[in-house]
């Protein structure tokens, strides 16, 4: 695994999160528009379980799943931010963190750190060469 595909992990997880909220706000939605419906037949008992409770059952399941890719996305910013922490320049540490961590915009940093676009481009490339993915990712 290349130095960005690996800093760039922790966007692509906090991108999936953000979604399943996104699933879950909608699930939310058909759950509350769920209605009854009065008849005077007789109810099939192998009918299955109402539309309300089948969208709480896959509300509960996304919100487990939120949880379990948030404590993922924790601790690989840790690893990150320890990553990003080895490298010696200060200067090549916040362009990284601000990219890798905060989700910044390269226009962002620039106007942050008062470089032209250009000159991040070329920080953020030598910046790369001192990330040290860990042997285990390689």
């Amino acid at each position: 695994m290349r130095a960005k595909e690996y800093l760039s992990q922790a966007y692509r997880l906090d991108q999936r999160i953000n979604s399943k909220i996104e699933q879950v706000a909608s699930l939310n939605d058909l759950a509350t528009k769920a209605t009854t419906t009065i008849s005077d037949m007789p109810r099939n008992p192998n009918r299955a379980v109402s539309t309300m409770a089948n969208a709480v059952e896959k509300i509960i399941d996304l919100q487990a799943e939120i949880n379990q890719d948030i404590d993922k996305l924790v601790d690989l910013k840790h690893e990150i931010v320890r990553t990003i922490k080895a490298i010696q320049n200060p200067e090549y540490q916040t362009l990284l963190e601000k990219r890798y961590l905060c989700f910044m915009q390269w226009e962002q940093i620039a106007v942050d750190m008062n470089y032209s676009i250009d000159n991040v481009f070329k920080v953020h490339k030598k910046a790369l060469n001192y990330v040290v993915v860990p042997k285990t990712l390689q």
